[in-house]
Parts: structure tokens; C-alpha cells; sequence
């Protein structure tokens, strides 16, 4: 034996459109908390700003969405936004919370505007938390979007 240390595993990518909610799934991938996570539209094919994403979810402009890891995992990454199907009009502000911490922040992003990157490290979480607040008192209806959004454990 040569003595060299074997590579770990690739990462798993774990699209949230696919996610399980849990009971459902298995409980060894990561899965949506239902009972404290708002209303949740997995898609395929949502556009913000004039670009189309393959997939991502969608909710309202006051949401809060909580995600099991069930293992560990190394990163969140997302392109957030508007959905253009608010006609440019709305504007919401997004959080990721890693257990209880909030680990990222937008500004506040208006209907029209281009997708805004989201990359979380997760080394050391159980949990994360999507939230999105409306960007004023007016966007309540707002429907905000989570485009490619992925987790990447392993």
C-alpha cells in the first residue's frame, strides 16, 4: 500500500425544485420542513429580468422556507429575484439563515432587475432558512424566486 489518502466523494447537488418535503422522503438527503415553511412552488422554467432559469422555486414576498439537511453539506447557492411574472412591478429583500444565524443578505431587488448571486457556505449547519420579506408595504403579493437553487453536500 502506498500510504496515499484517498479523495474524498464528490459533492451531491441537490436542486431545491426536487427537494421531498419530510416524511416523505427518506431523511439521508436534504428535505423542506413542512408545518413552518410558507407556501412553496417547485418549477421548471421561471424567468426574472428577462432571462429564463432552467428551474428554482417560487413564493411570496413574505416567506420563510426551512430546508433539513439530514447531513453534511457544503453550500447553497441560488440566483434570486422577481419573477417577470409580476409584469416589473414588486420588490422583495432575501435572507439565508444557516440553524439560527443569518449567514446573507440582498438588497432590496425590484421587478425588472437582473438575478442576484447567492453562494452560503454550510460546513457546521443542520438547517437553513429562505427567507424573503417584501421590499415595502405594497409588495406582500410579490412573487419571488429561488432560480437555481442548489445544495451541495458530501
Amino acid at each position: 500500500m502506498s500510504g496515499a489518502v484517498p479523495s474524498p466523494p464528490p459533492a451531491t447537488v441537490h436542486p431545491l425544485n426536487e427537494l421531498d418535503y419530510a416524511g416523505v422522503g427518506d431523511g439521508t438527503a436534504p428535505e423542506i420542513r413542512p408545518g413552518v415553511s410558507s407556501w412553496l412552488w417547485q418549477r421548471y422554467g421561471l424567468r426574472i429580468g428577462g432571462v429564463m432559469y432552467r428551474d428554482g422555486v417560487s413564493v411570496n414576498a413574505m416567506s420563510s422556507v426551512t430546508v433539513d439537511l439530514n447531513r453534511s453539506c457544503t453550500s447553497y447557492d441560488a440566483l434570486v429575484g422577481v419573477d417577470d411574472m409580476t409584469f416589473g412591478f414588486g420588490s422583495a429583500r432575501f435572507s439565508v439563515y444557516g440553524d439560527d444565524t443569518r449567514l446573507w443578505r440582498s438588497g432590496v431587488v425590484r421587478g425588472g432587475e437582473a438575478a442576484v448571486p447567492v453562494h452560503v457556505p454550510l460546513k457546521g449547519q443542520r438547517t437553513i432558512r429562505l427567507v424573503v420579506e417584501p421590499g415595502s408595504a405594497w409588495d406582500t403579493v410579490t412573487v419571488a424566486d429561488w432560480a437555481a437553487a442548489r445544495i451541495s453536500c458530501g
